[in-house]
């Protein structure tokens, strides 16, 4: 009895013992403290007491029920404390019987619960809401778009499904960082919210892409009206951490039940027609025509092919050297990929590798690249080109491969070659995408001598934590800094502090497209030595290469 009463009094639930006519007779301390009650304010009162007046009319009658049939009832209920205050608590009640079988106590005890169901109602948001803008999620847009339909399908209207996604935004997280194009992408949720009735819904699908849903309209010609006012009030000018900003919007519309009749056919033949709208100069609204599923029916064919495009032996290597401009001598080449196909003829890498990335494609691909590539260096190996380097793009989809470092490591076995031979190239977002995976696959691969390079610099994050989260051997300056560098004085001063940046940190800097000789002195002069670009040579196939001693320019005279 003396540990009974000791678990009584310490107990953080809340306990009162009631006789058989339901009056309190006795509680315990966390009682008082969860109710706000003192003790005579509750003995010999009933339960009624803490009655939120939440429940259903039938709730306790069942819940009394429950208790005489079974002995006892558990559940969730709405309790009122003595400020007012109604609060969610998890009850039980035990009917306590005598030797006669007949009811002589009841046993209450509950808990508060308002941070549990706090925390559960925070979970249903988030696996409901964007995380940057708070606006609903695809999981929640579908389900919206599902009930407009229903609603239209009673009524006899129609639902209009807008797909609005914001021109040349990359730009804006390439130029000025994530941070920024966050801020925006914030900025127009909050413009786009603005423009709205209740009964309508705007959703983030991710990146800048948007989508409105507007039920119950009488007229398609509505959903035209609607266009029209969000194209004017995105492209309105934005002032973001005091810079200006004016982003334009492409919008395509599907309507239910022309287009459509559920919610997957509405998105997609909204997001067909916003890329016609993009075809026909941006900034401009289409709706959806079934002549418009021309075009996704060739992305189908390519996709297609290209499942096949491997086993035909359709794809090749080309090189392209990567030399040093002190002494014309290539320390290694970047293996690039090419498609013949059968019908389409040379097939650019930016017509496939997106399909390829998105449906999957690019795993094979890719180990297939790796072979391929390092039976080449091997015959370079071979020919007496030991110290050449090859480099080899990885994708993001490829990174998700928990087996890769053996991959990689088991392909260079498999033809011979030591690890220092071999250089892995990945663009900055790759890394931040998942920075604790990758940390530890390429910490693992440099401890075996594999080189990382980070392709693209200066158009992603470039952040110097991460230059000192990973071992990075090498940063690729971006083509589009170096294309202009000997006109455009910002990009002349950003390949300068990347250069000088890169040597602080012992990171090699390459710079890429370089095709002039003027650009070559700018970056020799800045303590940029190694350069990837026309001027050299362009991407060739391996028997093209004529070697990999290349004549240096004559010194500015």
């Amino acid at each position: 009895q003396r540990l009974a009463a000791t678990v009584f009094s310490a107990s953080s639930s809340g306990i009162c013992i009631a006789d058989s006519g339901q009056r309190i007779v006795s509680i315990n301390p966390a009682l008082t403290t969860i109710s706000g009650y003192r003790s005579d304010e509750i003995i010999g009162r009933t339960p009624r007491l803490f009655s939120s007046g939440r429940q259903q009319p039938g709730f306790y009658r069942e819940m009394w029920t429950c208790i005489r049939s079974t002995g006892g009832w558990r559940g969730e209920i709405w309790n009122r404390r003595k400020n007012g205050e109604i609060f969610p608590a998890w009850l039980t009640v035990t009917a306590v019987t005598g030797s006669e079988g007949k009811v002589t106590h009841y046993i209450g005890s509950f808990y508060d619960i308002t941070e549990r169901k706090r925390s559960q109602d925070h979970i249903h948001f988030l696996a409901h809401h964007d995380a940057l803008t708070s606006l609903p999620n695809r999981r929640l847009l579908d389900e919206r778009i599902r009930d407009a339909i229903s609603c239209s399908r009673r009524a006899q209207q129609r639902t209009a499904v807008l797909f609005l996604d914001l021109d040349r935004f990359k730009l804006i997280n390439d130029a000025l960082g994530h941070d920024v194009g966050d801020r925006l992408l914030s900025r127009v949720a909050e413009i786009l919210s603005g423009v709205l009735t209740e009964r309508e819904t705007v959703a983030r699908l991710g990146g800048d892409e948007f989508v409105i849903v507007v039920p119950g309209l009488v007229d398609a010609a509505c959903a035209a009206l609607l266009a029209h006012r969000l194209i004017e009030v995105v492209s309105a000018p934005q002032l973001i951490d005091e810079l200006p900003f004016q982003v334009t919007p492409s919008i395509g519309i599907s309507v239910y039940p022309d287009d459509g009749e559920d919610a997957p056919t509405l998105l997609r033949n909204a997001d067909t027609a916003m890329y016609h709208a993009k075809e026909r100069g941006r900034n401009n609204f289409q709706f959806f025509t079934p002549a418009m599923n021309q075009a996704l029916r060739e992305r189908v064919s390519i996709e297609q092919d290209l499942r096949l495009a491997i086993e035909r032996d359709e794809f090749e290597l080309f090189y392209q050297p990567q030399v040093d401009s002190r002494s014309g001598r290539a320390a290694g080449c970047e293996a690039l990929l090419r498609w013949h196909h059968p019908q389409l003829g040379l097939v650019p890498p930016d017509r496939f590798i997106g399909i390829a990335e998105e449906t999957g494609l690019i795993v094979a691909i890719g180990a297939w690249v790796l072979q391929q590539a390092c039976r080449q260096a091997r015959a370079w190996h071979d020919a007496g080109h030991v110290g050449l380097r090859v480099s080899v793009n990885l994708s993001a989809r490829q990174l998700q491969k928990v087996d890769l470092a053996e991959q990689i490591t088991a392909t260079l076995n498999d033809w011979r070659l030591p690890a220092s031979s071999l250089e892995i190239e990945l663009t900055e977002s790759m890394l931040m995408a998942d920075p604790v995976t990758a940390s530890t696959l390429f910490h693992g691969l440099a401890n075996l001598g594999i080189r990382l390079a980070i392709d693209d610099f200066g158009t992603g994050y470039s952040s110097l934590a991460y230059l000192k989260r990973f071992p990075v051997s090498r940063l690729k300056i971006d083509r589009s800094f170096v294309r202009d560098l000997t006109t455009d004085a910002n990009d002349a001063a950003i390949i300068a502090a990347v250069v000088a940046m890169a040597a602080s940190l012992n990171i090699e800097a390459v710079a890429e497209g370089v095709e002039t000789v003027e650009q070559l002195r700018f970056l020799k002069a800045h303590g940029c030595f190694v350069v990837q670009g026309n001027l050299f040579s362009p991407p060739l196939p391996a028997a093209d290469l004529a070697g990999f001693q290349f004549a240096l320019p004559a010194a500015a005279g």
